[in-house]
């Protein structure tokens, strides 16, 4: 069967503009081998899932040679498969399934940094100081009487230092962890390396890429290097309004992603990209235009409290900078790095979620079965919403953020990083159960690399198929009532009785359905109008507590 999708006519150029994305982690969603480690052909041979699911596209987390330094953001190969995860030919196969289906195909690109494996990096390590080899990355002398001191004072968004020093006596930067070396981006030929590979997985039939660290890339690299006054957090609102940065959100990034469009444009359709950049709302705007990426995404959403004052003003902005960019929004509840919206919804307000990790998700206790009402009001809101819809897997399972993992299970980096201070991201990482019971229920037959807890098959998606009350047939239904209905990127405010209330959330979209979401903890009144769909079951003339509810009124 071959779905029907908005993005399913491959010469439609903006299949994006109002897509279903849906993330892929390889190394968690399916193993087709047995080894405990989700691959490819895993991929591939649930593809049917996704397509009757009802999604538009499919963006995979870097599935490269990697030695998982950082769950593969660590690349020591640009341009070809993790023998652990496939060949080339598993990833044609899967690309050749996926547009069989009706779906794109995104991946992610990796071009702040590289693995310490990476050939160019292993050459850099060899050569002398000055090199034409170790100008592709950073390196400096330190500072202090022995150069014992690094070069700056900037820390690593991983915790510590941002510099390793090396035998020589010299030190290079890694904004992350020490195996991801930064590249130097004032370079020519690191420059050149990137447009081929661009061009490398375009040529095999892929639509579109998500840009990891997108605003990390241009640095200011001039004698003397900055100090930043040993800020050890970069948050968005507290980066300079002018792109004075000595490393985050620089003007001159922006050269670099307009070279990058131009290559997109040598493909018919053109590639497409998303810019990860946790930059001021105000200069996101740059990332998403025409000119270059064509969509960033839009944190503040996934950031905001459930409440309807703070989502609609996050709301007003994300349209008003798509407007401005000439791009559509994007909108994202979970994803790979931070705790899934199912957990986050359960927790009370203002909550220190850090320390609810590491107190293995015992303080404060979480209210599960609130948590996922509130999180599949949050999800129909989203979905109703005009631009690009990007899904994390295994949230249309409502699976809850594994918070429990034992120390010794940890793979992120960040636990070690940090000295035990912040769990890391794990938790969302933890392979996908299929099937109620057996081995790592369903995901593979030979264990997973992350620990599943008892009883994750009740979540499964043998458990819920064919359960109407399910998360994943709402989501079913969500999808394909959205592919119905959606018209066009127009969004109306709707603030007149009965739901003109705070708690509130209304909107009209063209074609003449609604959506009102209550997110109080108290029924309001239901307007009129035919229900299409619910988040939670309704009945008389009131919307429940934590429920949203898509209508065709009247006038539709």
């Amino acid at each position: 069967m071959t779905a029907q999708h908005l993005g399913s006519d491959s010469n439609t150029t903006d299949w994006w503009r109002q897509a279903v994305v849906y993330q892929v982690y390889p190394r968690s969603f399916a193993d087709s081998d047995g080894d405990g480690l989700g691959d490819l052909p895993g991929v591939t041979s649930r593809l049917p899932y996704l397509a009757e699911l009802g999604v538009d596209a499919v963006w995979l987390s870097p599935f490269y040679p990697s030695q998982l330094a950082d769950g593969g953001y660590d690349v020591a190969d640009y341009r070809d498969v993790d023998p652990r995860l496939g060949t080339l030919d598993d990833f044609d196969a899967m690309v050749a399934e996926a547009h069989r289906l009706g779906i794109k195909v995104m991946v992610d690109i990796v071009p702040n940094h590289s693995s310490d494996q990476h050939v160019w990096f292993q050459e850099a390590l060899r050569a002398a100081p000055g090199s034409a080899a170790r100008e592709r990355y950073v390196f400096r002398e330190g500072r202090g009487e022995s150069g014992e001191e690094p070069p700056t004072d900037w820390v690593s968004c991983f915790g510590g230092p941002a510099w390793t020093r090396l035998p020589d006596g010299w030190w290079y930067l890694h904004l992350f962890a020490p195996e991801q070396p930064d590249f130097n981006w004032d370079n020519p030929e690191v420059r050149a390396d990137f447009r081929q590979t661009l061009r490398f997985w375009s040529d095999r039939g892929v639509d579109g890429f998500r840009v990891d660290v997108a605003h990390g890339l241009a640095k200011d690299l001039a004698a003397p290097l900055r100090d930043i006054g040993g800020v050890e957090s970069y948050r968005p609102e507290d980066l300079p309004e002018d792109g004075s940065h000595p490393f985050w959100d620089r003007d001159e990034v922006h050269d670099i992603f307009r070279e990058w469009r131009k290559v997109f444009n040598e493909y018919d359709p053109p590639r497409i990209a998303v810019a990860e950049a946790w930059v001021r709302n105000s200069r996101r705007t740059a990332y998403a235009t025409p000119q270059e990426l064509g969509q960033a995404f839009n944190f503040d959403f996934l950031k905001a409290k459930l409440d309807a004052p703070e989502l609609r003003a996050s709301i007003d902005t994300a349209l008003a900078d798509a407007r401005a960019a000439g791009a559509t929004a994007t909108w994202v509840l979970s994803n790979h790095d931070v705790i899934r919206h199912a957990s986050r919804y359960g927790l009370p307000d203002g909550r220190d979620e850090e320390a609810w990790l590491l107190s293995d998700g015992q303080e404060p206790p979480l209210e599960r079965d609130f948590g996922l009402r509130r999180a599949l009001a949050a999800t129909l809101l989203m979905l109703a919403l005009p631009g690009s819809s990007y899904l994390y897997q295994g949230e249309e399972l409502g699976l809850p953020e594994v918070a429990d993992l034992t120390r010794d299970s940890l793979q992120d980096p960040v636990w070690n990083r940090s000295a035990g201070r912040l769990k890391g991201r794990d938790g969302c990482r933890v392979p996908l159960p299929w099937r109620r019971a057996g081995s790592s229920y369903g995901f593979g037959s030979g264990g997973s690399w992350l620990p599943q807890p008892t009883g994750w098959g009740e979540w499964s998606v043998e458990a819920q198929q064919g359960v109407a009350s399910s998360p994943l047939e709402l989501y079913r239904a969500a999808l394909a009532t959205r592919r119905r209905l959606v018209a066009d990127e127009a969004l109306e405010w709707a603030d007149e009785a009965p739901t003109a209330a705070p708690e509130i959330l209304h909107f009209r979209r063209s074609g003449g359905w609604e959506c009102v979401a209550n997110l109080s903890d108290e029924p309001r009144p239901l307007p009129a109008g035919e229900l299409l769909l619910s988040s939670a079951p309704v009945t008389g003339g009131q919307l429940p507590p934590w429920t949203t509810v898509w209508l065709r009124t009247a006038a539709g």
